[in-house]
């Protein structure tokens, strides 16, 4: 039985998602901060900006490893935290409590989660518009 390996997620693509989600906020007018995660949750890549809220930095992390660990974007989970939600009182192994809000996006490559982008700063459905327009930009 052979073994099809799956390219990781590298620095490369990180900055090349963080690019991406930076320019469709500009185009859009607004300022973000963007966090990009491998599939171990390690940071590959950050950007912040100045004019950025200070908690966006902090908030696309979160956006971040919450799409990571329940490799979903984060969109579809935020009917699932409101009270009486399945999610409501999710307990969590992280060292940083998850974010349900829109924002957070898987990567995945060839159908396997290999990473999460997650962006903070503007309104939650830009955040995730903006992450999604980054990852299909990696295709």
């Amino acid at each position: 039985m052979s073994t099809t390996a799956v390219a990781p997620l590298t620095i490369q693509d990180a900055e090349a998602l963080v690019t991406a989600a930076r320019h469709a906020a500009e185009a859009s007018g607004v300022t973000v901060s963007v966090t990009v995660l491998d599939a171990g949750g390690h940071l590959l890549a950050f950007r912040r900006d100045d004019r950025a809220v200070l908690i966006s930095g902090e908030t696309s992390t979160r956006k971040a490893y919450t799409a990571l660990q329940l490799n979903t974007p984060t969109a579809d989970l935020v009917d699932a935290v409101q009270p009486g939600g399945p999610f409501h009182t999710l307990p969590t192994a992280l060292d940083r409590p998850l974010l349900f809000i829109a924002g957070g996006v898987p990567v995945h490559r060839d159908g396997r989660l290999i990473g999460a982008i997650g962006v903070g700063g503007g309104a939650p459905e830009q955040d995730h518009g903006f992450a999604s327009a980054a990852v299909r930009s990696l295709a």
